[in-house]
């Protein structure tokens, strides 16, 4: 039997306090978790930051809506394809190791990024930022498993969420303000000083982690997934330029779900799958991880058509664009950190449903606005949005991650990363291409007797509309203005509604679904299985076994040594 060690001036290693994590690595879990959630920032403002910058970029750049969109999804889906991978090297060769290099080449994506002169360019940089950003996500909450112990883990992954989703904010907001400032290339910078906080704050207060098995990566399976998810979104994003029914997008839909059935297949014979799909056979796992799926659907398809609102239609400026969305990110980060208790009194069958119908209502509400709606109007729908988004992070992430052994956190982890980034690119392209696609049927009619030039710019996007009817000038002039600005509220109003119903169905699927009898995540019981961890003698912290858990726990069991099996 193995023997954990006592540290005098500590909790003790092993009882019940600190479920067998080393003493000097539980005393300093919350200075950790403030390093990690930083981390974690760095990966939501890459996501937010461009949002408000778009309207500068397709003016400087001369960019389309679909470039606009791969700007966007270049990250995303590079991000969700590799997550997997990551995850994998992360539990394989050290967490920290993978947080640090992720962190390094996402210096280097930035960089880059800021002196590009193309759309292409800034595409291949945000490429770049979304390989580093599959190394990062995935290692902060991976660590985070590995040194909180099960009872402190819903209040500890509480904060991570609402980082994940109130921190979105911080991006529009600092990007608006060096817009208005500086060149556009400079919100990518954003990044640089927190890059270089972690870097140096995580390299003292992280431990390091792994998994002791030496699991072989999955190069076949993360190949296919990247074609698969890649192709799809892809063909979302083309769909309305080449036609829904053209031999380009239906053979693009092919190809992807080719890659996605191969995966599949290969995943379910493979030794060492990326992703061991009978986890989908236990109803928490699936249902959170579709509900996961949508709840950033919707919030990253609104930050993005959002931020064009306020600028494009209302008139607002890039950074009271950015200050604009604070209240979102308020209510999120507040809200978040409160769900456990609701979690613990009503459970995660009823707090999820709940907060995808606030979800989905928020969007039927913004469906309403219009060409000069108030700011109220706004904030009528994207509050209770917002609000749901909260609701649910907490649970979905937590139930995904208690689905998975400790040792292959990093995989649970990108399991759970995946399906936001899959869901936040897919919101991007699905409601991005909804707009395009009733913007043009809407705008066709103010479009003729246009010079070609001139017609394949004002259909290209609202960006180019307006320079249209700049140049223009006068009566027709604003004319234009008015009938592209009302042609884009119309997209705005469909892709909303669009949104709304698939969250609602989710709503409805996760009420009857989701087991009632599901018990708190990560469960508060202490002799959870797979908490056992100890540091190795290369101070790595590793999995050491399985706690045998006690049927019940009660005071007087305070201070038992946990049983460690070999």
């Amino acid at each position: 039997m193995a023997e954990l060690t006592k540290d005098a001036g500590h909790p003790t290693a092993g009882t019940d306090e600190t479920f067998g994590i080393d003493p000097t690595i539980y005393a300093r879990r919350w200075k950790t978790l403030v390093v990690l959630c930083t981390s974690l920032l760095i990966v939501i403002i890459g996501n937010t930051s461009l949002n408000v910058a778009l309207p500068t970029l397709a003016r400087e750049l001369e960019a389309s809506t679909s470039s606009l969109q791969w700007m966007v999804d270049a990250y995303a889906l590079v991000f969700a394809g590799l997550l997997f991978t990551a995850g994998t090297i992360g539990d394989r060769f050290g967490r920290k190791g993978a947080l640090q290099a992720g962190l390094g080449v996402f210096l280097v994506g930035a960089a880059f990024a800021t002196v590009a002169d193309t759309a292409g360019q800034v595409i291949t940089a945000r490429a770049i930022m979304g390989i580093a950003a599959a190394f990062v996500m995935p290692s902060t909450l991976s660590i985070l498993t590995n040194v909180f112990p099960a009872h402190e883990r819903p209040r500890a992954i509480a904060i991570w969420a609402g980082i994940s989703g109130g921190g979105a904010a911080i991006g529009p907001i600092a990007s608006g303000w060096l817009i208005e400032h500086y060149w556009w290339g400079s919100v990518f910078l954003i990044n640089v000083p927190i890059i270089l906080i972690a870097l140096v704050a995580g390299a003292v207060l992280v431990p390091r982690s792994k998994d002791p098995e030496k699991v072989p990566l999955d190069f076949l399976g993360a190949g296919l997934s990247i074609i698969g998810l890649g192709s799809l979104v892809y063909a979302i994003i083309e769909g309305p330029h080449h036609g829904w029914a053209s031999p380009e997008t239906l053979l693009t839909f092919a190809a992807s779900f080719t890659a996605l059935g191969l995966f599949a297949a290969w995943e379910l014979r493979a030794r060492h799958p990326m992703l061991d799909l009978r986890l989908f056979r236990d109803r928490r796992f699936s249902v959170a991880s579709a509900g996961m799926s949508l709840t950033f659907f919707a919030m990253f398809g609104t930050f993005f058509l959002v931020a064009q609102y306020f600028q494009l239609v209302l008139g607002y400026s890039a950074l009271e664009s950015g200050l604009l969305q604070l209240p979102m990110a308020a209510v999120m980060m507040s809200v978040a950190p409160q769900v456990p208790k609701l979690v613990a009194r009503f459970g995660a069958a009823r707090v999820v449903p709940f907060g995808l119908g606030f979800t989905a209502t928020g969007l039927a509400i913004f469906s309403q606005v219009g060409v000069s709606s108030s700011i109220a109007m706004v904030y009528l729908s994207i509050l209770p949005l917002a609000f749901g988004m909260s609701l649910t992070m907490t649970p979905l992430t937590t139930l995904i991650m208690s689905s998975v052994p400790l040792g292959k956190a990093g995989v649970g982890s990108a399991m759970n990363d995946t399906t936001r980034e899959l869901g936040g690119a897919l919101g991007v392209a699905v409601l991005g291409s909804l707009v395009t696609s009733q913007y043009a049927s809407s705008l066709a009619p103010a479009l003729t007797g246009l010079p070609d030039g001139a017609r394949s710019l004002a259909d290209s996007g609202l960006t180019g509309a307006l320079a249209v009817g700049q140049q223009i000038g006068g009566a027709p002039g604003a004319a234009l203005t008015s009938a592209a600005q009302q042609a884009f509220v119309d997209g705005l109003g469909l892709a909303a509604i669009v949104g709304s119903l698939v969250v609602f169905s989710a709503a409805a699927a996760a009420w009857f679904l989701l087991p009632k009898g599901a018990p708190v995540p990560f469960g508060a019981v202490p002799g959870t299985p797979g908490d056992a961890v100890r540091p190795d003698a290369a101070g790595d912290v590793v999995d050491d076994g399985e706690l045998e858990p006690s049927p019940t726990i009660t005071d007087g069991d305070a201070g038992r040594e946990p049983t460690l099996v070999d």
